[in-house]
């Protein structure tokens, strides 16, 4: 369904009941909001994988201004601070309060917009395989680490200058470095995907080279969980340590034998420790 946010229209799906019955009461879910990586993906990426939580939590994906099912808008609005503001506005539009934000990779960046912008809006936030700032130089090791030389020289010229036959080579060579396990092959046929907004948002002379929010994030006091792999290489798990020593209330876990794609490469432990992290926040007397 479409959602009007901000001017334009954003698509959602929402999966499992919010209010439910128990016993002589009708018991309200923590809700889920899960924001995608990218940019230029789209919700999809993490159907039907995350339909086991939703019998603990109501979940509400989005695709995020500029990706997916959304509405584009102008692309001067694709900026942190907007995709930031536009999750605020959607749970206020919704009536959610208090939720719960899942962003994992870009997702993650902009869970973090919307925290430092609206520090007292969410319930809590799982920050997973993501950064605080780009490090491109940490990057571009990574590869070359998992990947070898090849690999290292791609992503380096991909994401210091940017352009669509480089962005091409980019998914062809390091994409498959992402996960340990094999790619699921259906992933990239069910994605729509929208390129132009990855290129006006990746390089260092845009977006994905300007944002630090080390210094706001220290104003977010919920409780957060700080996910990261030990073979990532687009978010090594360094950035995710950063992230949590910048989170006062924090906790963080790095899985092992583990890539960008946790739900893929650990399932089992990773939807474990998700579902501890949102039992634990249905139980506090905020929500």
């Amino acid at each position: 369904m479409f959602v009007r946010v901000n001017g334009i229209r954003l698509f959602v799906d929402i999966e499992g009941a919010g209010l439910i019955p128990d016993g002589p009461t009708m018991r309200e879910k923590s809700t889920l909001v899960v924001l995608h990586g990218g940019p230029g993906a789209d919700h999809s990426i993490y159907k039907p994988a995350f339909s086991q939580l939703s019998d603990i939590c109501q979940i509400v994906y989005l695709d995020q201004r500029g990706n997916g099912r959304s509405d584009n808008g102008n692309p001067a609005d694709w900026t942190l601070a907007q995709w930031g503001d536009d999750v605020k506005a959607l749970c206020d539009t919704l009536g959610i309060i208090k939720p719960i934000v899942f962003g994992a990779s870009w997702g993650g960046v902009v869970a973090q917009a919307y925290a430092t912008r609206h520090p007292d809006h969410p319930g809590a936030l799982i920050l997973s395989n993501t950064t605080t700032r780009t490090e491109f130089e940490e990057i571009f090791k990574a590869f070359g680490r998992i990947g070898g030389p090849t690999a290292e020289e791609v992503a380096r010229t991909y994401w210091l200058s940017p352009t669509p036959e480089r962005r091409q080579a980019y998914f062809e060579t390091c994409l498959p470095l992402y996960s340990v396990t094999e790619p699921d092959p259906m992933m990239m046929p069910r994605m729509i995907l929208k390129n132009p907004v990855g290129m006006h948002y990746n390089g260092p002379a845009n977006e994905q080279g300007k944002f630090d929010f080390r210094a706001g994030l220290s104003q977010v006091s919920c409780p957060a969980l700080v996910l990261a792999g030990d073979t990532d290489p687009i978010m090594p798990a360094a950035f995710s340590e950063a992230l949590h020593d910048a989170l006062p209330n924090s906790s963080y876990t790095c899985f092992e034998n583990a890539g960008h794609m946790l739900q893929k490469d650990q399932p089992e432990a990773f939807f474990a420790a998700l579902r501890s992290f949102i039992n634990a926040q249905s139980d506090a007397p905020n929500l």
